[in-house]
């Protein structure tokens, strides 16, 4: 997965990680989350030939494939893009003044991709939690809530990727419990501390997965995301 997906993610993973798997992928605006989560599938389908299911509640499909596209990354044709619209055709059935259940309508639709593909279904990406737990009318149930959607993840032995903002060095948006339940957290942020603007992505915790925790300096390339290496090598020399 890792190893063989982004150009030089291997520098950051030594082993790779296998499913199922939860990972959180965390960062401030414009830390490119989006963009890691949908390359790394991309590339990694573009190779294995199995399926995954990216879910973008932030935006239209159309628009993040245009989005995408500016950012020299192509679609696989072995990944389906959904969106807020598609999450309401799969259960067209709701009483009028009745709370519609997000969380449910994911499931369902993990549920239709995994008897379509089987075991070639094995990727899938969620855009955003945050935006998640904006459409959910009841949040006083999240923690438990969360913890059987995670469960439900790895039921159908899914590697998942979690998009959540976040500010750099805060854990006040995770709201206290993602980071326990998930099997790795990915952080996306932007360092300024060299005279300049730099992307990186650190990597807090990757369970039974050996892996660097420094910063590794990314940027887009006519190609898509690379991983260039980490941050107090780059211009040394």
């Amino acid at each position: 997965m890792f190893k063989d997906s982004i150009t030089g993610l291997d520098k950051v993973f030594k082993t790779d990680i296998m499913p199922p798997c939860v990972v959180l992928v965390t960062g401030p605006p414009g830390s490119m989350k989006t963009s890691f989560c949908y390359t790394l599938m991309s590339k990694y389908l573009e190779k294995s030939k199995e399926f995954g299911l990216y879910v973008t509640l932030e935006e239209t499909s159309q628009s993040h494939l245009k989005n995408m596209k500016s950012l020299g990354i192509s679609l696989s044709p072995h990944m389906q893009i959904s969106d807020f619209t598609d999450l309401r055709e799969v259960d067209k059935v709701v009483e009028e003044g009745e709370a519609t259940d997000y969380i449910l309508f994911i499931e369902k639709m993990i549920k239709y991709f995994k008897k379509k593909y089987g075991s070639r279904f094995k990727l899938f990406s969620l855009d955003s939690l945050g935006a998640l737990y904006s459409l959910m009318e009841d949040v006083t149930q999240m923690r438990k809530r969360m913890f059987y959607f995670f469960k439900m993840l790895r039921d159908n032995n899914l590697t998942a990727f979690l998009v959540m903002e976040r500010s750099v060095g805060s854990d006040s948006q995770l709201l206290g419990n993602e980071g326990f339940l998930v099997d790795g957290i990915i952080m996306l942020g932007l360092d300024r501390s060299r005279g300049k603007l730099v992307r990186y992505l650190q990597v807090e915790k990757m369970r039974a997965c050996q892996h660097s925790m420094e910063k590794h300096a990314v940027e887009v390339t006519k190609n898509g995301m690379v991983v260039l290496g980490p941050i107090f090598d780059l211009g040394e020399g």
